[in-house]
């Protein structure tokens, strides 16, 4: 039953990423030669339902969210009353970790800021397979699969999204659409905002894949004379270190006026 209502949403945001008018831009292709950069671009302008970037077959490619789905996992946790706010302190599990930062309790307004893994799995470990998956179910968030493994199953997969299917959650998140209570999007929009005059919000997200590049996102929504524009960037990192996701998305962004 479940598999046939996955396949039912499938077929019906096929449907909607179809009819969306995609728009080339060059001058965010020449941005991608200048760095050297092999991945996608996309900005989805809401009100007009276009989608403008670079590389649409690359946009409607799904790969592993990594650190992306900690907006979705911030409002599943809320939902569920996995945590009571955003400031209910979480244990990161006293365990070695890959970044000093992260060893240490903290709610998930810092964590999401410094995108603390361990706090966000025991997190995820909290919800649950069986909610975790309704709830993605209910998002419609790319292939709605959890595998097994509760708290890796978006930093190693099965659990993938492309960009497109990115700009189409995070409207939805933007404007309060989503299936979730309107306090719970109020504070996963308000951790999510990033510091500086624009009105921007995003979240990063970097993950390994066995055999092939990393992957490197960065995806959110500004808000620009009153209108809405998400957008979504996933590049290839060859070497595992040099970082160009929110540099190259700024810049695209600044190419079209928009930041």
């Amino acid at each position: 039953m479940i598999k046939h209502v996955i396949a039912l949403v499938l077929m019906a945001f096929g449907a909607v990423a179809q009819a969306t008018e995609w728009r080339d831009n060059p001058a965010i292709t020449q941005l991608f030669k200048k760095e050297g950069v092999t991945g996608t671009f996309v900005v989805h302008d809401v009100a007009l339902d276009t989608n403008t970037g670079h590389d649409r077959q690359r946009a409607a490619k799904r790969f592993i969210p990594a650190s992306t789905f900690k907006l979705p996992n911030s409002l599943i946790a809320l939902s569920t009353g996995a945590v009571a706010s955003v400031d209910e302190i979480v244990p990161y599990g006293g365990k070695s970790v890959a970044r000093p930062e992260w060893a240490r309790d903290m709610g998930l307004r810092e964590a999401i800021k410094m995108s603390n893994v361990p706090v966000y799995q025991e997190v995820a470990r909290r919800i649950g397979r069986e909610r975790m998956r309704s709830a993605l179910v209910r998002l419609n968030y790319g292939n709605m699969d959890t595998g097994t493994v509760v708290d890796r199953f978006w930093l190693d997969g099965p659990l993938e999204i492309s960009a497109l299917e990115q700009t189409v959650f995070l409207a939805r998140l933007a404007q309060g659409q989503l299936p979730f209570e309107n306090v719970h999007m109020d504070a996963v929009r308000a951790i999510a905002r990033q510091d500086g005059p624009a009105e921007l919000y995003a979240k990063t997200g970097w993950g390994k894949r066995p055999g092939q590049p990393d992957i490197g996102w960065w995806v959110g929504w500004i808000k620009k004379d009153g209108k809405l524009y998400t957008f979504a960037l996933n590049i290839d990192i060859p070497d595992g270190s040099n970082d160009k996701r929110v540099s190259l998305a700024k810049a695209a962004l600044q190419s079209l006026g928009l930041l």
